[in-house]
């Protein structure tokens, strides 16, 4: 299987027992809901996945059962989001042994490095791995912004090659397609930004309520691929006000609850996060409601899927 940055790839949240353990059976109902869907790869450890909670062997766990249970249908991709340069490369190595065929790679966390630090920082982890890696660009949650000029140098190390585009400045990816063309792939980390970064040339959606909606996410990316933007702008518009629940620092639990609401997953969380209570749970709830009493029906777009691929 040929390993492209493009299509729909979920954040997936990691599911979790009431006794705080690592709930596989629930991950594996939701990973293998996203396969039957149609998404193009699976993104473990990211924020949506609780990453700063997890420990290193519930790590390993997740992308090796992650890895036996796709079966090579879709890649597994593994995100990095640590605090020195030594750990990020032990993580990437780790997760290459484990089966992992890509990698998210976030900036160092905690210290607001300088943009030749950050430029160090990716260009050693790059180099210690032979994983395609794609870099995370979320100055909006994580304080630090990869400019074009960054990317430039970056761009000299083969295995990078994407950009998970979060800065929430739409006009990015003009600045991205301008310098860089093809050199550069882009996948939107905005759920509200997505049909319109894919208008500005992104390849792909690195998606948050997938997790709850991955039939609804497949086919507004398949459709809009086929040229059907109508059909896919119809249930983007349906879909908005659920996409909005992945701008909130909640965001976790409001996707867990969502995915409740679709029977793929548990509200549990890992504390210090608790699950939604009180006005905040009602109000979500109150949107699922009344989000999936329209739910629509979807077109076929698989005959396009197929022959696309």
């Amino acid at each position: 299987m040929e390993f492209r940055w493009e299509g729909v790839m979920p954040a997936m949240t990691t599911a979790f027992t009431p006794g705080d353990e690592l709930d596989l059976e629930t991950f594996n109902r939701n990973l293998m809901a996203q396969v039957e869907a149609g998404v193009s790869g699976v993104i473990l450890g990211g924020t949506l996945g609780e990453a700063s909670t997890l420990k290193e062997q519930e790590k390993e766990v997740l992308i090796r059962n992650a890895v036996e249970k796709v079966r090579g249908k879709v890649p597994v991709i593994c995100n990095i989001a640590e605090q020195s340069t030594k750990a990020a490369v032990r993580a990437a190595q780790a997760a290459e042994g484990q089966g992992a065929r890509g990698l998210m790679l976030l900036p160092p966390m905690r210290y607001k490095a300088t943009d030749r630090e950050v430029v160090a920082y990716f260009k050693t982890v790059a180099g210690e791995t032979s994983l395609p890696i794609m870099i995370y660009n979320n100055p909006v949650d994580y304080g630090i912004e990869v400019t074009l000029d960054m990317f430039e140098e970056l761009l000299k190390c083969p295995n990078i090659g994407a950009v998970k585009e979060s800065t929430r400045n739409i006009s990015n990816i003009h600045g991205i397609k301008t310098r860089f063309g093809e050199q550069l792939r882009i996948l939107c980390g905005v759920d509200t930004l997505a049909l319109e970064s894919f208008l500005l040339g992104a390849h792909g959606w690195v998606a948050g309520l997938v997790c709850a909606f991955p039939a609804e996410t497949v086919a507004i990316y398949e459709l809009y691929r086929a040229g059907r933007l109508e059909e896919a702008l119809s249930i983007y518009r349906w879909f908005m006000p659920l996409l909005e629940l992945d701008l909130s620092p909640q965001l976790v639990q409001n996707i867990k609850l969502a995915e409740v609401a679709t029977g793929l997953g548990t509200e549990n969380v890992r504390p210090p996060r608790l699950p939604l209570a009180g006005d905040a749970r009602m109000k979500v709830l109150a949107l699922l409601e009344e989000r999936l009493a329209c739910r629509p029906a979807l077109p076929d777009f698989h005959q396009h899927k197929a022959v696309a691929k």
